[in-house]
């Protein structure tokens, strides 16, 4: 009776090692569970202080310098474009991830978070994109304008489940995956893991598209980006699964207040565990000094990205903080 319950469990243990993401009650969860909701009161005076912040603007953002159409030819190499875009070129291919190139970070382009700084690329200046990933649906990281601009030059879309009706609806050829599917173009590998964080583009629809991260795996480098997450333990089975990598994207940035924040947004400090929990070789802050989100001081997030990098001992050389526009080889 003994064996064939062993012989089971060892034929279930692969499936269950590569679960994918978890659904409660028809909508995705995290790993940890739910959500923790905050208090209508907690939301609604942050959201009111943010209106009135939005009106007058803050001081902080991320620098910005001309981008070198040389360096961003150059293979492989990453150019920050702002908040959580980056170009990223590797063994023979050219992407994009979470590209925002519109003004304001909203459904309608004239209300919501603004930019700071235009994008360190110009949309008509970019070199030709094969594929783009997405990380989840928030306006601030799928954005519609982009994704069809980016879909008339031809680029693919790798996005977590249920949300290539929004690319399809943008004109974008898309590949949906679930956490720890993968598919392939040319000689990489793009697999989409988890990250926790939440979903939705409205009330009537949160939860119901899946949210992530993402690993670019080549012959020769491997890239990761965070997408939007708080700290939670995937990250060192992301770098076990998948790792090590050359260069990890992290967010560092829209994490206060922490009541609201903190389970869905880390703050530096976590972001700098994250690096180390990863194994990866070098890493870049994003998710700041683009978008006034939070209420923390718009330059605060990578002062404290480095302070703590400094003090895990990875120092300046392996958590970079670099400025909109600029580009660097990996």
């Amino acid at each position: 009776m003994l064996a064939p319950l062993l012989l089971a469990l060892l034929i279930l243990l692969p499936a269950i090692a590569h679960a994918g993401a978890p659904r409660v009650k028809g909508v995705f969860v995290n790993q940890a569970g739910p959500r923790p909701e905050p208090g209508a009161a907690t939301m609604l005076g942050f959201f009111g202080r943010k209106i009135w912040t939005g009106f007058g603007g803050r001081e902080g953002a991320a620098p910005l310098v001309p981008f070198e159409p040389e360096a961003i030819a150059h293979n492989p190499s990453v150019t920050w474009i702002g908040h959580a875009t980056f170009l990223v070129r590797m063994d023979g291919v050219t992407f994009l991830t979470d590209p925002i190139f519109s003004e304001y970070a909203s459904p309608v382009q004239f209300v919501g978070p603004k930019r700071q700084q235009p994008p360190g690329i110009p949309l008509e200046s970019l070199p030709p994109v094969d594929f783009v990933v997405l990380s989840h649906d928030h306006y601030d990281h799928t954005d519609l304008a982009s994704i069809e601009a980016l879909a008339q030059r031809g680029a693919r879309f790798f996005v977590p489940l249920e949300m290539g009706e929004l690319v399809r609806g943008a004109g974008g050829e898309v590949v949906e995956l679930d956490w720890w599917q993968s598919a392939r173009f040319g000689e990489v590998a793009i697999h989409c893991v988890p990250a926790q964080h939440f979903s939705g583009r409205s009330l009537t629809d949160q939860g119901t598209r899946l949210w992530g991260g993402f690993a670019v795996v080549g012959p020769t480098k491997r890239f990761y980006h965070a997408g939007d997450t708080g700290y939670f333990d995937g990250f060192a089975e992301i770098g076990r699964r998948l790792g090590p990598f050359d260069l990890a994207a992290v967010p560092i940035g829209a994490y206060d207040p922490s009541e609201i924040m903190r389970f869905v947004h880390m703050n530096p400090e976590e972001a700098a565990q994250a690096v180390v929990d990863l194994g990866a070789r070098d890493s870049v802050g994003m998710h700041y000094g683009t978008f006034d989100l939070t209420e923390e001081p718009m330059g605060e997030p990578p002062r404290r990205f480095q302070a703590a990098a400094d003090a895990l001992g990875l120092g300046a050389e392996r958590a970079w903080v670099m400025n909109v526009g600029e580009t660097r080889r990996w």
